[in-house]
């Protein structure tokens, strides 16, 4: 089982979401940056779960603690390990499935593959690992904020409730307002209503998470397998319950022609009127931009300075709260209902596992292609 993730900033993560505790080990993190403690605390707890009438009843602190690579306020360059206790675990509830698969869950492919599986809330499955992303993610987000690149996503649909517009026209400031994490609120209020509803008949449902990286600089990405889109693809498919993920127009864009398409480059000044500045010496992409963004900010593989925007399909969560069929380890049919405390909805928890996710990619790209000056 391969648990490490990226190339020059990497995260290897440990636990399982009934044992001791979940972790990791962070390598390649530049030395020197201010490592904020209540920043990264911050961003675990919004993805904690009992933080809302919508979310999973488990109350957990998910307090970090670290054990190296940071001293006096500042990463020094050494592995940074770190862990989070867990707590609250219940693990009798899962006592009848031992023996039994849940619908749609990890439980019989992990049997099948390693011959043992933790059934106490799946285990290294659960979305409790994704603790360790968040760590990894924070600790991204304050390098990358040095280098003026910010990373926003939000809950843009839940079940058939969608947002109509594109991020441009909604003010991302306001996503924390609500417990959905919509920047629409006239949305997010239906949006939690039917979550609670769906919550209250023991199911569940699934939706979308829009994301936006503002200030990437040109050329991150590498042009022929690791294509910048290739690997966010890859960070957000291997995100708990995620079935599906398209950058810029993506399949909305088929429909249209190339001429309709094509992002026209124009110099940066196009809408001033004043000249722009042929110094051979000056930077191209300080000259030139683009009309529009349908590529959604990367071409060729690579980033072209424009907003990198992608959207994220969530399936419903598999575990439910109603009798299901399914069959034993032996193979014979029986009922199973789960017992236990889990989301209806993981949209609003998983949107900083999104940013997350993404952070790890574009600081592991940026070391790969520049130098961090402090």
């Amino acid at each position: 089982m391969r648990n490490t993730f990226g190339n020059l900033f990497t995260l290897t993560t440990f636990g399982e979401s009934h044992g001791i505790a979940v972790g990791g080990v962070i390598d390649g993190f530049p030395a020197g940056i201010d490592i904020d403690m209540d920043f990264i605390q911050s961003e675990l707890n919004r993805r904690r779960p009992g933080q809302s009438h919508i979310t999973t009843a488990r109350k957990e602190a998910d307090k970090v603690e670290f054990l190296s690579g940071v001293f006096e306020g500042k990463s020094t360059g050494t592995p940074i390990g770190f862990e989070v206790r867990n707590q609250n675990q219940h693990s009798q509830d899962y006592e009848n499935m031992r023996c039994l698969f849940r619908p749609s869950h990890a439980d019989f492919t992990y049997n099948e593959k390693y011959g043992i599986r933790d059934h106490r809330g799946g285990g290294r499955s659960s979305a409790r690992i994704t603790i360790s992303r968040c760590v990894g993610g924070a600790l991204a987000k304050l390098a990358l904020r040095q280098l003026g690149i910010s990373i926003t996503a939000y809950t843009s649909q839940v079940g058939n409730i969608a947002l109509e517009k594109d991020y441009h026209q909604y003010d991302l400031n306001t996503i924390e307002d609500n417990p959905v994490r919509c920047p629409d609120q006239a949305k997010a209020k239906e949006m939690e209503n039917l979550i609670a509803q769906v919550k209250a008949d023991g199911d569940t449902i699934g939706g979308i998470i829009t994301c936006v990286i503002k200030g990437c600089p040109e050329g991150l990405g590498e042009p022929e397998f690791d294509k910048l889109h290739a690997q966010l693809g890859a960070a957000m498919l291997g995100i708990n319950a995620v079935k599906g993920f398209e950058y810029g127009e993506g399949f909305a864009g088929v429909t249209a022609r190339g001429s309709e398409q094509n992002d026209v480059f124009v110099p940066k000044d196009e809408n001033t009127n004043q000249a722009a500045d042929k110094s051979i010496n000056q930077d191209v992409a300080a000259r030139i931009t683009t009309r529009s963004n349908h590529s959604g900010g990367i071409q060729g593989g690579l980033s072209n300075g424009q907003d990198i925007y992608f959207r994220v399909a969530f399936k419903p969560v598999a575990t439910l709260l109603m009798e299901q069929d399914t069959v034993d380890l032996e193979g014979n049919p029986t009922k199973l209902t789960a017992r236990g405390r889990h989301d209806p909805c993981v949209l609003p928890r998983a949107v900083p596992v999104v940013e997350a996710m993404v952070a790890m990619v574009i600081l592991d790209n940026y070391l790969m292609n520049k130098t961090i000056k402090l």
